[in-house]
C-alpha cells in the first residue's frame, strides 16, 4: 500500500513538472535553415496568402508549425497577421513556415528577402545573421 501512494506521488510529481515547463519550452529559440527568410503572412483562402503585402501560395504538403512548433492547420490561422520564418519551393511556393514565438521575434537582424540573405553571414550554431 505504500509504494502504490509513493508511486501515486511520484507520478503527481512528473505531470506538474511538465504542465510547468511547458510554457518554458514554448519560449525557446528553434533552430531555422539559413534558408529562412522572416515575413508578414496573412493566410486568405488556402493555399492563398498574403507575404509582405503580395499574393503568394502555400506548396502542396506546406507545413505551418505555430510558436510552440506543433503542426497548424492553415485554414485555422485564416486572417490573423503572423509574423513567420518561411522556406520557399523550387517553384516560388511556401513550402515550410514557422510562427515566431517572443524569443524568436527578438533574433534581429533576420533577412526579409532573398537580396538580403544573400548580401549577410548566417552562423547556423548561434543562429545569428550579420550584415557584411
Amino acid at each position: 500500500m505504500y509504494r502504490c501512494a509513493q508511486s501515486l506521488v511520484s507520478c503527481a510529481f512528473v505531470i506538474a513538472t511538465l504542465t510547468v515547463s511547458a510554457p518554458a519550452l514554448a519560449q525557446t529559440h528553434r533552430p531555422f535553415p539559413a534558408q529562412a527568410l522572416r515575413g508578414d503572412l496573412v493566410i486568405l483562402q488556402t493555399p492563398d496568402v498574403s507575404l509582405n503585402g503580395h499574393a503568394a501560395r502555400l506548396a502542396p504538403g506546406a507545413r505551418v508549425r505555430g510558436d510552440t512548433n506543433l503542426l497548424q492547420q492553415p485554414a485555422s490561422l485564416s486572417g490573423v497577421k503572423l509574423t513567420v520564418h518561411y522556406t520557399l519551393d523550387p517553384s516560388g511556393l511556401l513550402m515550410d513556415v514557422w510562427v515566431l514565438n517572443p524569443v524568436e521575434l527578438a533574433n534581429k537582424p533576420w533577412p526579409r528577402n532573398l537580396q538580403e540573405a544573400e548580401s549577410w553571414s548566417f552562423d547556423q550554431a548561434s543562429q545569428v545573421w550579420t550584415k557584411r
